[in-house]
């Protein structure tokens, strides 16, 4: 594969930041952006609030006991979606291959460039000073590399590894580091005795092969040494939207789940009509503490976004499955959308036919 070189770009603490530049007297205080009803989960929280232990998806009751002298805000969800595309144009201005993975995050492919840790660094200078955002990057020769530098030293990382670095930087951090290893899998990787990166990188794979099965077992170590060889590309067109939420405790109570839904489901469907977009077929998707997977959906007559519409299938589509076994994941999607709008009939069909008598 020809050599390239990956930014990783993640808008450090986004929604608290948005806040704090409304708000600069909250600056330096632990503040937290969370809903307000009982089931409200957190959003984002300053570095301050998560030096308590909050981080984003956590219960805000939770969070509160955690910390009770911090200062929730409830989310304004359209003014950080203003904020995401003041940053992400200036960002485009510089680099023009450019795929954005999140309203917080994207990645840069800035193989060409002479100098890009200079680039990168003007960057960061030029969007804090006109957003007043701050942008962490990690840089490396893979979206692997670039994303695992970012998150690991931020806020306000601008660091550049090689794969065979990050392979010794991050020997000795907890295997759950890595992109595709979750929680159940990292814990599998534990009772084998792969605690860390390290571990699993020497690990025999005729032993992940028989506990991951041949394809996953390999692919698992492969991400352990770093290798990766996905490139930066724009997005198609979008077949579905969805919206979802890991859940920072398994869930059982059905009644939290439900209220969890209807929150999906506002927020998905405020999207779509934000950009005049329906669809016809709406899911569910539910993940439970042992990572089963199932979805569930239903393809109604007429294309919508309206949640009066989509909110009751989703629900009886939910109290039909009934999950037995708490939920850690829950997630709503809307596909088959009209690909195009209708054209407008040609004058000459709208003219009646002609007579032949």
């Amino acid at each position: 594969m020809d050599r390239q070189v990956i930014a990783h770009c993640d808008i450090d603490a986004f929604y608290a930041s948005v806040e704090l530049l409304r708000h600069p007297e909250y600056k330096g205080k632990p503040l937290v952006v969370a809903g307000t009803g009982p089931r409200a989960v957190v959003t984002t929280a300053s570095y301050e609030a998560r030096k308590f232990g909050i981080d984003s998806a956590m219960p805000a009751a939770r969070a509160r006991s955690l910390c009770p002298h911090a200062i929730f805000i409830p989310p304004d969800h359209a003014h950080y979606r203003e904020k995401s595309q003041e940053v992400w144009a200036l960002v485009r201005e510089r680099v023009p291959r450019f795929q954005q993975v999140g309203i917080d995050e994207a990645y840069l492919d800035i193989t060409e460039f002479d100098k890009p840790m200079r680039m990168l660094r003007e960057l960061v200078a030029d969007v804090e000073d006109r957003t007043g955002m701050v942008v962490s990057i990690g840089v490396g020769p893979s979206k692997l590399v670039a994303k695992t530098v970012s998150a690991s030293f931020k806020p306000r990382a601008l660091k550049a590894l090689s794969r065979e670095d990050a392979c010794a930087v991050f020997s000795d951090k907890p295997t759950r580091i890595i992109q595709g290893v979750g929680p159940k899998t990292a814990e599998r990787l534990a009772v084998l005795g792969a605690h860390t990166v390290g571990d699993l990188q020497l690990m025999d794979e005729a032993v992940l092969v028989a506990h991951f099965g041949e394809t996953w077992g390999p692919y698992i170590q492969r991400r352990a040494w770093f290798h990766d060889e996905s490139r930066v590309t724009a997005p198609g067109p979008a077949k579905s939207r969805s919206n979802e939420t890991t859940f920072d405790e398994d869930v059982s109570d059905h009644a939290e789940l439900e209220a969890t839904l209807v929150r999906l489901t506002e927020g998905l469907c405020e999207g779509l009509s934000r950009k005049d977009i329906r669809g016809r077929n709406i899911a569910i998707k539910v993940r439970l503490d042992d990572w089963t997977t199932v979805t569930r959906a239903r393809t109604i007559d007429g294309r919508t976004n309206d949640p009066q519409v989509v909110l009751p299938v989703v629900l009886e589509l939910f109290r039909a499955y009934a999950p037995a076994r708490p939920v850690r994941l829950l997630g709503v999607r809307l596909a088959a959308f009209e690909e195009q709008p209708p054209r407008e009939p040609s004058p000459q069909l709208e003219l009646p036919l002609a007579s032949s008598g």
